[in-house]
């Protein structure tokens, strides 16, 4: 194999559904805290001064979803380029981006705001994955090393750009909010919040398409090579996290307690996403893909269920979420003095969270069943 080449595996890897699964689990206790918690608004990075331990750490533990997800849909990508060539993983890519933008602006803004057209119309991972597609679909027509030094000069390096703003009246305003600046772009009825920032997303995705080969190759190897990849990525967090210098825009500090010095080193910028942030994510993701990969099927089927629809899944648990809230709403159950529906405490965030998943596992283990039994094109979108 070449080291241009996609990837051509023999079968459907299980370990990529299951890591994709696993990140969205944690996706679903952060999107519970996003319905059930917001009387306790989170800031990024968290303002450990007035956000209690478990409640951080529930938080960054929410970190690992979108970095990882958008590096396996870069590998995701490779992996079909392989079945199907480089010209039809462009198009796939392309059209894929555009759905999922317009499912961005309508079905998902629509589940977290309760309005077509909201005041403020926040454009976040759906838009940025389906953006980062859209650029990965010229991309990938880049020789492999050409595109992976691309993705490590992108992840690495965006933060060197830290230091442009630009205001709303400036020229480019618009473009570099969408890439790198959060801003508020005007609508005809309101504004757009660009809350993920593309640039760095981006980078990740090449990221996963460079690393496609590797997943040609037998379980042992790949897990030979995922696990000091892994490690460096972590190695160059610790490195750069304890220098307290570039990687970030928010200094770590030391805490009254040893959790509160550990929560702060971790304390890592989101929006976009710091070098750091990438680092520590995408390691960690690398680690868990590797411990993925030795394990049997057997252990990890429930996790594959929800990896295999992830699209499905990602609308239903909004709209389950919505359809939940909304009816302890109108029944003033859990009320609290902000006049939401509150959870009683980070525990129950999780909790809420493990008895949404049963159904949603029903419903996406259907899904998984019909997709491989009708092997419909626009079944593949889901």
């Amino acid at each position: 194999m070449t080291l241009s080449n996609p990837a051509r595996p023999a079968a459907r890897i299980g370990s990529i559904d299951a890591l994709r699964g696993f990140v969205m689990l944690l996706m679903l206790v952060d999107h519970v805290r996003e319905f059930f918690y917001l009387h306790a608004q989170v800031r990024d990075p968290i303002d450990l001064a007035v956000t209690g331990q478990a409640l951080a750490a529930t938080r960054l533990t929410a970190h690992l979803c979108a970095p990882v997800f958008l590096l396996l849909t870069g590998l995701s990508a490779c992996l079909y380029a392989g079945k199907h060539g480089r010209g039809a993983a462009s198009r796939f890519l392309l059209t894929r981006g555009l759905f999922l933008i317009l499912l961005e602006l309508t079905l998902v803004n629509l589940a977290w705001t309760g309005t077509l057209l909201p005041p403020v119309l926040y454009l976040q991972v759906i838009w940025a994955i389906g953006l980062a597609m859209i650029v990965l679909a010229g991309l990938i027509l880049l020789p492999r090393p050409a595109l992976a030094a691309f993705a490590l000069i992108i992840m690495l390096g965006h933060n060197c750009l830290d230091g442009i703003a630009l205001a709303p009246d400036q020229a480019g305003y618009t473009l570099w909010s969408i890439l790198h600046q959060r801003g508020f772009l005007g609508l005809p009825w309101g504004v757009a919040r660009t809350s993920y920032p593309v640039l760095p997303w981006i980078g990740v995705a090449a990221a996963g398409y460079a690393l496609g080969p590797w997943f040609a190759l037998d379980r042992r190897e790949r897990r030979r090579r995922l696990l000091p990849l892994g490690a460096a990525a972590l190695a160059g967090f610790l490195a750069l996290r304890g220098l307290n210098g570039y990687g970030d825009p928010t200094p770590w500090q030391l805490g009254a307690t040893l959790g509160g010095t550990v929560l702060s080193f971790l304390n890592v910028t989101k929006y976009p996403p710091s070098a750091d942030f990438l680092l520590l994510t995408l390691g960690l993701g690398l680690w868990l893909l590797a411990l993925f990969e030795a394990l049997p099927a057997t252990r990890l089927g429930w996790l594959r269920v929800f990896g295999g629809a992830p699209l499905f899944f990602y609308l239903l648990h909004l709209w389950l979420l919505r359809g939940l809230y909304d009816l302890m709403l109108a029944l003033g159950l859990g009320l609290g003095s902000s006049g939401r529906v509150e959870a009683g405490g980070p525990a129950q965030l999780w909790l809420i969270a493990a008895l949404l998943s049963v159904p949603l596992y029903g419903a996406c283990r259907w899904m998984v069943g019909l997709k491989r039994r009708a092997k419909h094109p626009v079944l593949s979108y889901l």
